[in-house]
């Protein structure tokens, strides 16, 4: 766990002392990344005996809980776009 917050907080370090220049691309490495790091997990995942064993008796529970936290994302991201928008209009007044 101090190893990733240790990463976290080096990584908040430099992107403070580069806040000033046009990372232009590091959105682009930032996905590609993350969709590696996905299938990645698929690998483990798809290589642990177990978990494959166990996808039957996840049931309807796991896809319940997964569907709701697709949903409360979905809806705070939704909030939260209409309230900086709103706040962006209010500033240009």
């Amino acid at each position: 766990m101090f190893k990733i917050i240790l990463i976290m907080a080096s990584g908040i370090a430099i992107g403070w002392l580069l806040r000033r220049r046009k990372l232009t691309y590091l959105g682009k490495v930032t996905n590609f990344l993350i969709w590696v790091l996905l299938f990645l997990l698929g690998v483990e995942v798809g290589g642990d005996e177990r978990i494959i064993r166990g996808i039957a008796s996840l049931g309807l529970e796991a896809i319940a809980v997964a569907a709701g936290g697709v949903a409360g994302s979905a809806l705070l991201a939704l909030f939260l776009w209409r309230r900086a928008r709103s706040g962006r209009e209010a500033a240009r007044k």
